[in-house]
């Protein structure tokens, strides 16, 4: 079954007394929130063991935002999807166009990710999305299909239940610009249909929107049929705008 997730991406942002006075706020103001909405926090990773102690007493859970695509091995500064796992990760983040632009991740190298991820036993939480050029030219639905395709075309049957893809048009994270609602439900609807066509149970995959999401437009992306949470980044890093952005699934 498909379910509403409002995952937080900090980035390379934050510090350990942020992480203690930014969750001691989530959990006051999200103690009555839907509990059929997950929130999933995503922080550098040197953190994740604080946050696992800090949110020992809510129903958060922690994902981290990247991991190899080797199992082990004397690749230095890699962390395994294994390690992951070890400390107490539910999800990581593959593919996010960060990754992809700043640190040349390939489409193979992003598809390696997923089954390093998948064989941890964590969920992959897929990123995918076009840049502003290949929207102009008429390509965004290629790209999105092409990106699909390649990170999730090994997956066996009994795997979609540990994979959720993000939608996040290059173009739209940071910059303050997103997709207009209708824009953004008809590439999830693509999306869902692509599923489909490569032999998932497409109705019960999560699918997030991710782009200069804010309280202010959160409950206009939210409201269509087939968007079922957000990527969340700049505005995770504010309380009050985070907690509106919950409450908007």
């Amino acid at each position: 079954m498909r379910r509403k997730i409002v995952a937080a991406n900090w980035k390379m942002n934050g510090s350990g007394g942020f992480a203690k006075s930014l969750i001691s706020e989530l959990k006051v103001q999200l103690s009555v929130l839907d509990k059929d909405v997950e929130v999933v926090i995503i922080p550098p990773s040197l953190y994740v063991a604080e946050i696992r102690r800090l949110i020992s007493d809510a129903s958060f859970t922690v994902g981290i935002q990247n991991t190899a695509q080797w199992d082990q091995g004397a690749y230095t500064g890699e962390v395994s999807a294994k390690m992951a796992a070890d400390v107490g990760c539910e999800y990581v983040l593959v593919g996010h166009s960060e990754r992809r632009q700043l640190f040349g991740e390939s489409d193979q190298v992003v598809a390696d990710k997923v089954q390093q991820v998948l064989k941890s036993g964590l969920v992959a939480l897929l990123c995918i999305g076009e840049t502003l050029s290949e929207r102009q030219a008429g390509q965004a639905e290629d790209v999105v299909s092409r990106q699909l395709q390649a990170a999730l075309q090994s997956l066996d049957s009994n795997s979609w239940n540990k994979v959720m893809v993000a939608y996040e048009p290059v173009w739209a994270i940071g910059t303050g610009k997103t997709a207009t609602a209708k824009d953004a439900q008809a590439m999830h609807l693509h999306m869902r249909n692509v599923l489909g066509s490569m032999g998932a149970p497409a109705s019960d995959v999560s699918l997030l929107y991710g782009g200069s999401v804010k309280p202010d437009n959160a409950r206009e992306l939210f409201e269509q049929p087939d968007i079922d949470g957000g990527l969340i980044g700049g505005a995770s890093l504010i309380a009050d705008d985070f907690v509106n952005i919950c409450r908007a699934v």
